[in-house]
């Protein structure tokens, strides 16, 4: 979850005004959201039965394309000292997506929480 981390630290630094510094975190959290995708899509592949793990793959492509283009968007060679649209709104997507990601990863757990019942005394 770096990349999460890293969209969030983006979001902050935008929130700032850092903009600079949301590039960086950003341009850094792509290597490992491209990789994360790779290797769900791995898994996928071995366990073709679970739909969580075909779901939680193609929400890391989708979080990915949506790093590349915030960073697109903010590229230092589009010389604008201001935060893009596209920019923000690539971001603003991206972090819902992760939101997503964390309800379709805590849905089995919650879902094993309403099942328990306590032990009789």
């Amino acid at each position: 979850m770096l990349p999460a981390v890293l969209a969030i630290v983006a979001a902050v630094a935008d929130a700032r005004g850092a903009h600079g510094l949301a590039f960086d975190a950003l341009l850094a959290a792509v290597p490992f959201a491209a990789v994360s995708a790779l290797v769900a899509f791995g898994t996928y592949l071995e366990v073709r039965e679970d739909a969580v793990c075909g779901l939680q793959a193609l929400l890391w492509t989708l979080a990915t394309t949506l790093l590349v283009l915030s960073c697109a968007a903010r590229s230092p060679a589009t010389e604008t000292h201001a935060l893009p649209p596209l920019g923000a709104s690539a971001l603003a997507a991206c972090l819902a997506v992760f939101g997503i990601k964390l309800c379709v990863a805590a849905a089995p757990f919650l879902r094993r929480l309403a099942l328990a019942h306590p032990a009789k005394p």
